[in-house]
């Protein structure tokens, strides 16, 4: 089973910045910490520029606290989100 936000619901991240790309370490969730364990999968989407850009960077990740999650980073905005929780 897993939960989706259409729109996204707001994280913090922190990112390694010595990896190159740079990926999530750490989220924030609703207040609550999670460190990231294993980072499954990346990739980009880059669409509907004739519309209204969306142009984002998902990760598909696993979590310390036992999560399968699927978070991005809007790159228009700059804000990151979650989109997916698998139980």
């Amino acid at each position: 089973m897993s939960r989706f936000w259409p729109s996204g619901d707001p994280l913090r991240v922190l990112l390694d910045e010595t990896a190159h790309p740079a990926i999530p370490i750490l989220l924030y969730w609703r207040g609550v910490e999670h460190r990231v364990c294993d980072l499954a999968d990346r990739w980009q989407v880059d669409t509907e520029w004739w519309q209204g850009r969306i142009a984002r960077e998902y990760f598909k990740l696993t979590t310390d606290t036992g999560w399968l999650l699927v978070i991005y980073y809007d790159q228009v905005s700059g804000d990151w989100y979650l989109q997916r929780a698998y139980d």
